[in-house]
């Protein structure tokens, strides 16, 4: 029997590309569930940025993060009903190999607090101190990288 890992298909693309799956996924975790006010949600840079969206067995985005081309991850989300089950390692890990191909010594990102064993699990260290981000704990995590041939 497959396991629902098995089933998940990763696409890597453009916002033009995956804007509408990409979209769906943020407004739910990020506006829906956390409150995070609708216009500071969305920006320019999704256009320049390669994004990560993983489908599930039915076709339906349930993740979701990007690659800017300074090499800063970010918009991390996974719809709730899917965490905790490797999902945002996948794009994590995803985005972090696209930056070693571009040739990123370094990725960085913004983590929620909440998240950051996630992080650590992935090799990524905290910079700096605590800040508020939209009013939610965040702080500033980097990870070396060796970039790919």
């Amino acid at each position: 029997m497959n396991s629902p890992a098995a089933e998940l298909r990763l696409v890597l693309g453009s916002w033009a590309e995956l804007q509408q799956d990409a979209g769906r996924v943020r407004q739910a975790v990020f506006v829906a569930e956390q409150g995070i006010p609708q216009e500071l949600e969305w920006d320019q840079a999704d256009a320049v940025c390669l994004h990560a969206v993983i489908f599930n067995a039915n076709g339906e985005a349930i993740a979701t993060g990007r690659l800017l081309p300074d090499g800063h991850i970010g918009r991390m989300a996974v719809l709730a009903t899917y965490r905790r089950q490797g999902v945002g390692g996948k794009i994590l890990k995803s985005l972090v190999s696209a930056a070693s191909t571009r040739g990123h010594r370094q990725v960085v990102l913004s983590a929620q607090v909440h998240a950051l064993s996630f992080y650590r699990g992935h090799g990524f260290v905290t910079r700096g101190e605590v800040y508020d981000d939209v009013g939610i704990a965040h702080q500033d995590m980097s990870r070396e990288l060796i970039p790919e041939p």
